[in-house]
């Protein structure tokens, strides 16, 4: 079919509940670009949001992918052991931010780790709520704020006082009233965290929170699950988001990048929890396939031989340093309200303006200039997923064209009133 058609055709068969950047359709990908049918070719700073982290058809990894296909495609995790599945573990183990994190599962997606990870905490806890900090809701989960400085009512009228480096730690506070007023401790199973907000806006925790829920979870019996589906694998500079911060999980969430897009997700927890389950407690049709844990090693082998973190802490600097001399120059700096994000997981968030969201006009401008970037389901805000071992070239390009659609966009705003609407709120 040509390009027009097959586009068509997609908008007429596919589920339209599923929302997407464009109706164009992606024929092939490579390191840091994306290839349409019909010939355009994208700077890709979504890889997949966050799934191909070491961007398309990494050589390495398609060559595990095409060898393990030909030795065995699945070994179902409930008939017997099967070799990529335990030298995926040993790769990771040397990889996990405490030592304590010893035994895994694996299954498919990063929604079915977070079920897993519930499930494990219910039965070693024997308690049955669990304390998030995103919904939706269902019977026994419990929600409370997450630390999220650029939006928070408190310090917006504490006259700059409160910040991520020197934050107020209410959402603490109300987690500690959560405890004595609707789920208490002696029923509490776990609190879930991302690290990082994800779809929340690409907010890292402030300094100071996780030492503080960690004592909180140590004095009430209630186990502390990472969620690191989007912040897991290098994103954020360091292998976990989690070891910025120098607490031990009880319970780690991987997905998205371990096996640098195929379907493949986890949890890790301390031996000692994880044989609280008895035999057929857990399992799952396609859990640990065999091609998609071989992927995943090539991914660990990877990260090691090309030194992957090392390039994420350096882009990261170019790109952060590019959005924040946006945010001083005064032609553009009028729009911005936040810049924020660790590594390669890195957000700017706009102030509202009259004229609608400027951070899907930038999106569409960066699109018409070549690149495809992505907001997040909370304020204005765009986020920036590059593949992680993105070149200086690339990232230089990326930022060129970043630079040029906000400009752009600027000029097109009036700033009184955009600073004004944002002044409104803060």
């Amino acid at each position: 079919m040509a390009a027009a058609r097959l586009s068509q055709f997609g908008v007429q068969h596919v589920a339209k509940g599923i929302g997407r950047l464009t109706t164009e359709v992606i024929e092939s990908g490579s390191g840091s670009y994306v290839s349409m049918v019909g010939g355009k070719r994208y700077l890709d700073f979504t890889v997949g949001i966050g799934v191909a982290n070491l961007g398309h058809c990494h050589p390495k990894v398609t060559k595990a992918i095409q060898s393990q296909v030909g030795t065995l495609v699945h070994g179902q995790v409930n008939i017997a052991f099967q070799k990529p599945y335990l030298e995926l573990i040993e790769r990771l183990l040397p990889m996990m931010p405490h030592p304590s994190l010893d035994t895994f599962f694996f299954w498919n997606s990063g929604s079915e780790a977070v079920e897993a990870a519930v499930k494990l905490a219910r039965h070693a806890t024997k308690k049955q709520n669990i304390i998030v900090n995103f919904g939706p809701l269902v019977p026994g989960i419990f929600s409370v704020p997450f630390p999220y400085c650029a939006q928070c009512s408190i310090a917006q009228h504490a006259g700059g006082k409160f910040n991520y480096e020197n934050c107020c730690m209410d959402p603490v506070t109300q987690l500690e009233l959560l405890l004595k007023r609707e789920t208490a401790p002696s029923d509490t199973a776990a609190i879930v965290i991302e690290p990082v907000l994800g779809e929340g806006g690409y907010v890292p925790a402030p300094k100071g929170y996780f030492d503080r829920v960690r004592e909180i979870c140590d004095k009430n019996n209630i186990l502390l699950i990472c969620d690191e589906v989007q912040s897991g694998f290098g994103r954020t500079g360091k292998m976990f988001a989690v070891e910025h911060y120098g607490v031990r999980p009880d319970i780690l969430i991987m997905a998205k990048g371990i096996a640098n897009g195929m379907p493949l997700s986890g949890i890790v927890s301390r031996k000692e929890l994880m044989d609280k389950q008895p035999p057929g407690t857990m399992g799952g049709t396609y859990g640990g396939n065999a091609v998609a844990c071989a992927a995943g090693v090539a991914v660990a082998d990877a990260f090691k031989e090309e030194k992957i973190l090392e390039n994420v802490n350096a882009r990261s600097k170019e790109l952060r340093g590019m959005l924040e001399d946006l945010r001083k120059d005064p032609k553009v700096g009028s729009m911005i309200h936040d810049v924020r994000g660790l590594g390669l997981m890195l957000a700017v968030e706009f102030k509202p303006s009259p004229k609608g969201s400027i951070g899907s006009k930038v999106q569409a401008k960066c699109k018409e200039k070549g690149m495809l970037i992505l907001t997040t389901s909370i304020y204005d805000t765009l986020r920036f997923i590059p593949a992680l071992n993105i070149s200086k070239e690339d990232m230089a390009y990326g930022c060129q064209i970043l630079k040029e659609a906000i400009e752009e966009v600027a000029a097109g705003e009036d700033p009184q009133e955009t600073q004004t609407k944002g002044q409104a709120l803060e």
